[in-house]
């Protein structure tokens, strides 16, 4: 262990060295990274250039998008970028620097998504005194403490994790990745992981006591509601919600709780591109595929401001309209 010298880079095996697949794997990043980043950048273009649209679920919105185009573009371009230039190589500064901000955006994201279910918690069990409990003060406050508890969580768990020596450089993941560093380490990486489990599992049980809690209390007040419209409404508005928290914490979950294998697994690089690539594809979907007022408000954004959004504009509402 004294003679081990210290490891200057990483090497990312995320995908096998065929010239074919190098192709095919520029192609397919590249349309999902340009979709994630066009979903995004609109979903956050609409809501600032829209004030009618200046509302809590809006704002939290927005920085969902943001977050969400903030930890596509930590690990994508990279990749991306290496495949092109025929390298595996990541400095190591630059593979601390892929896992602080992954961690800072997901988990910044963790606790937006808390934030939001307590927003629908008080717009549908306390509507009349929704205005007062979640004014724009009131917002900016909570979204600024999903980003703040973002920050705090990504400086320990990052700086804990890389505490550790590694034997090898050899990553076998298209990032940098904690499962898979702590499997190249040559110290005891076993108080890392239980460290790391521990308060991962303690902020899961904390979130899922909230999120329960407000979902229990919005189902109660739903079903009083006479009416079968105003059912229909109330569940339409949570659905979306409920949607991306599942998505989110089923596939980070199976990603991060799961046996560690001693050997590369497709089934490693699987699960990793469905909880760090799918959810910004697929969450400006969920919330605005039925959402008139997005789509109305971006036409008005394109007759007022003179946009020209070009290709990416009309597929975005092609695929919004096609929800209809």
């Amino acid at each position: 262990m004294s003679n081990q010298s210290k490891v200057t880079e990483f090497l990312l095996l995320g995908f096998v060295d065929i010239q074919e697949l190098q192709i095919f794997h520029n192609i397919i990043f590249l349309i999902i990274y340009l979709l994630a980043s066009m979903e995004n950048l609109l979903i956050i273009t609409v809501i600032i250039y829209s004030r009618h649209l200046h509302t809590p679920m809006y704002i939290f919105l927005a920085n969902l998008s943001f977050q969400d185009f903030g930890s596509i573009s930590v690990t994508v371009p990279k990749s991306m970028a290496n495949s092109l230039m025929n390298t595996q190589a990541i400095s190591y500064s630059g593979c601390v620097s892929q896992v602080f901000f992954l961690v800072f955006f997901m988990i910044s994201h963790f606790f937006l998504l808390g934030v939001m279910s307590y927003d629908r918690y008080v717009a549908i069990c306390n509507p009349l005194h929704y205005e007062t409990m979640m004014n724009k003060k009131v917002c900016i406050q909570m979204a600024i403490g999903a980003w703040l508890g973002g920050l705090f969580y990504s400086i320990l768990y990052t700086g804990n994790a890389f505490t550790v020596e590694f034997c090898s450089n050899v990553v076998y993941q298209f990032f940098c990745e904690i499962p898979q560093l702590l499997k190249i380490a040559c110290s005891d990486s076993y108080d890392t992981e239980i460290w790391i489990l521990t308060f991962g599992a303690s902020l899961c049980f904390i979130y899922f006591t909230l999120v329960i809690f407000s979902y229990v209390q919005i189902i109660r007040a739903v079903l009083k509601i006479p009416s079968t419209k105003g059912k229909q409404k109330a569940f339409s508005t949570c659905m979306p919600h409920l949607i991306v928290i599942s998505l989110f914490l089923v596939s980070g979950t199976f990603a991060y709780l799961k046996p560690t294998a001693s050997s590369p697994s497709a089934l490693d690089l699987l699960v990793s591109i469905l909880y760090c690539i799918v959810p910004p594809v697929m969450n400006p979907l969920i919330y605005t595929m039925r959402n008139t007022e997005i789509k109305k408000a971006f036409w008005k954004v394109l007759a007022c401001q003179g946009l020209t959004a070009g290709f990416g504009g009309f597929v975005f509402v092609f695929v919004l309209s096609f929800g209809n």
